[in-house]
């Protein structure tokens, strides 16, 4: 496994760490549908939540967050759009960018971008 893999898994599990201890409940991790996945669908309160999760050993090639583009959210918005298909509670929705960096000791800075827009 590449070291970038291991250091997105690492940073999928340090997020869902985050989001709970933040009061969310996870109710999904790397939900697939067909060939479009969410990192992690949470629920605070009446909201439900579609999180991107994107982390860098370092800021040396910019900034985690930098590498959601315009596609990336179109992608993330149709899986939304599936999962409210085959899950119809009735939620507000809102979708997060979770940018988690780790710093020169190694430990994770995190940066969240709620309530993104296209």
């Amino acid at each position: 496994m590449g070291g970038h893999i291991r250091t997105g898994k690492t940073g999928e599990q340090l997020a869902v760490a985050f989001f709970e201890a933040a009061g969310y409940d996870i109710l999904h991790t790397n939900w697939r549908f067909k060939h479009w996945e969410i990192d992690i669908i949470a629920r605070k309160a009446a909201t439900i939540h579609f999180i991107e999760v994107k982390t860098r050993r370092s800021a040396k090639y910019g900034h985690p967050e930098e590498a959601v583009t315009t596609a990336k959210i179109r992608y993330l918005l149709n899986a939304a759009e599936q999962y409210l298909f085959l899950h119809p509670e009735k939620n507000l929705v809102q979708f997060d960018v979770l940018a988690i960096t780790f710093n020169t000791n190694n430990q994770p800075d995190y940066f969240l971008l709620e309530d993104v827009y296209l």
